[in-house]
């Protein structure tokens, strides 16, 4: 049987602090799709190669670098950084329609219209899929609030990838079907902004991964 190799992947938690609660940006993953369908993620997907060559308006903070670099292996560098958090944007304007960064007058053919501001996206976690699946992601999940990247909430756009744009808050999701890992990570929000609501950047991150049939948490 051959092994699947994870791939690099970014997602994103849009969050609106807006009102009297934060709300989280999911949607509906379309029927079409071979992993996960017809469950409700957030926004995101696997990182292109082409991301590493995309220039950005501004770069990562520099304490999410740090954590991003964690155990990321020999191949690390900061341009497969910095295309993790292009990859997390670009799903977000993809999916969601929903621009971060400074637009171009002139953008080239089949490139994003905008330069990516990746300076407010917090690491809040990372999650590799366990072997034996038909598809293998590791992904490192992003939040970015709506006000600090001046994001409309009422912006957001159904796509074809991504179908029934909803915004929930984060402690009450009753009666929307998420995979296991979507609620493993909404929980893992819930217990950052229970702590502090400002989600520091450089905070400690968890990575979930399973070993030899055993599923683990560790901090990075």
């Amino acid at each position: 049987m051959t092994t699947v190799r994870p791939v690099d992947a970014a997602s994103i938690l849009l969050l609106d602090r807006s009102g009297a609660s934060v709300r989280v940006l999911v949607g509906r993953r379309s029927s079409k799709h071979v992993f996960m369908p017809d469950v409700y993620v957030f926004p995101g997907g696997r990182r292109d190669a082409t991301d590493r060559l995309v220039p950005v308006a501004q770069p990562l903070n520099a304490l999410a670098c740090e954590r991003l670099a964690l155990k990321t292996g020999t191949r690390c560098s900061d341009s497969r950084l910095r295309a993790l958090g292009v990859a997390a944007i670009r799903e977000l304007y993809e999916e969601a329609g929903i621009t971060v960064g400074t637009p171009l007058a002139e953008p080239a053919a089949g490139a994003l219209p905008f330069q990516p501001d990746l300076s407010h996206l917090r690491f809040l976690a990372r999650a590799i899929t366990p072997a034996g699946m038909v598809r293998r992601f590791d992904t490192r999940f992003f939040t970015l609030f709506t006000d600090e990247a001046d994001i409309d909430p009422a912006g957001a756009t159904a796509s074809h990838e991504l179908e029934d744009l909803r915004w929930v808050d984060i402690f009450d999701h009753k009666g929307i079907e998420m995979p296991d890992i979507t609620v493993l990570i909404l929980e893992e929000l819930q217990k950052s902004i229970q702590e502090d609501r400002t989600l520091p950047f450089g905070r400690a991150v968890p990575l979930y991964y399973t070993q030899r049939g055993r599923f683990l948490r560790d901090l990075l």
